[in-house]
């Protein structure tokens, strides 16, 4: 008995014997991980964080071309921002889009969702595709079909006067109003579908029995949406809310495709002024970086404030 306990004493190994194998197996997985990261972190610091930090240095030099000097004082084009009268309209016009455009659009998309999730619905992938294939138009198709609808003699004043609504073709791309109503238009026809999409996806991640179970105790379909479904997309309305209002505070094709930003700087956004500062007319580059990191700020704040009162997780 002795004599085999003591060869088993022998066999088994102990736990100091362990610790440096796992070491040297822990260090070879750790290495392994960083070698694949490495390439993709680098190119991050490269293309993103470098550009970055670069462009803040520029937003503190003035100047023309190659050469740019520090500002006196450094916060200069800055303070310029703030007394001037295009760069505020500009700001105005963006807000405009941005609190208009986004909650019809998401509105919308979550209404579209709500509806083509139904299992008893017919063509489901046909009205799926349709809603969702706007944002798969070419940017630069999509704008010239909406500039020729939306010309003096296009279609939209044909209808409008031949129903007798309007008694005269009204400029829709020549005046302030409406021109920031075709541009607020387009971005909804355009990504409403796209939105669609995330909520439909997030809908049928929805367990049914959860629906099931509420019009077993009364609920009618209203309270349904409002009382089980809504609660478990908020993660996913949050999501889109941000990415809608990033892509709107960056906004450019649609400024620059539809109206050129007219009538005199009426419906132009920040993007599309930044766009113009750096490289029309006079560009200057320091300048145009305060403008970039402006919206950037307004960016992270607002995407900030959003985190803040949508997420409501422990």
């Amino acid at each position: 008995m002795a004599l085999a306990l003591t060869r088993s004493a022998k066999k088994k190994p102990s736990s100091h014997n362990l610790s440096p194998t796992l070491t040297h197996n822990e260090r070879r997985r750790n290495l392994t991980g960083w070698t694949f990261l490495l390439p993709a972190a680098l190119m991050i610091a490269v293309m993103s964080f470098y550009p970055m930090i670069q462009a803040f240095i520029l937003s503190l030099q003035t100047g023309r071309g190659t050469k740019m000097d520090f500002a006196d004082p450094l916060y200069f084009n800055y303070a310029r921002l703030l007394e001037d009268e295009i760069f505020k309209m500009t700001l105005k016009n963006t807000f405009i889009y941005l609190i208009i455009q986004v909650p019809i659009m998401l509105v919308l998309a979550l209404i579209l969702a709500n509806l083509l999730n139904d299992r008893n619905l017919r063509f489901k992938g046909l009205w799926r595709t349709a809603i969702f294939l706007p944002c798969a138009v070419s940017l630069v198709s999509y704008s010239l079909v909406f500039r020729t609808l939306f010309a003096n003699d296009g279609f939209v004043n044909d209808a409008l006067t031949g129903l007798g609504i309007l008694d005269n073709p009204v400029n829709w791309l020549g005046q302030p109003d409406t021109a920031r109503f075709v541009i607020i238009l387009g971005l909804i026809w355009r990504w409403t579908g796209y939105n669609m999409v995330f909520y439909l996806a997030a809908l049928q991640n929805i367990d049914y029995s959860s629906l099931e179970a509420a019009k077993i105790d009364g609920a009618n379909s209203i309270k349904t949406f409002f009382y089980v479904t809504l609660p478990q997309l908020k993660p996913m309305i949050l999501l889109t809310a941000i990415m809608s209002t990033n892509g709107t505070l960056q906004l450019f094709d649609e400024s620059w495709n539809l109206t050129r930003g007219g009538p005199a700087y009426q419906s132009m956004t920040m993007s599309h002024y930044l766009y113009e500062v750096s490289f029309q007319k006079n560009p200057n580059f320091g300048y145009a970086s305060a403008i970039s990191y402006v919206i950037l700020i307004l960016v992270a704040v607002l995407a900030l404030v959003q985190m803040r009162v949508g997420d409501k997780r422990d």
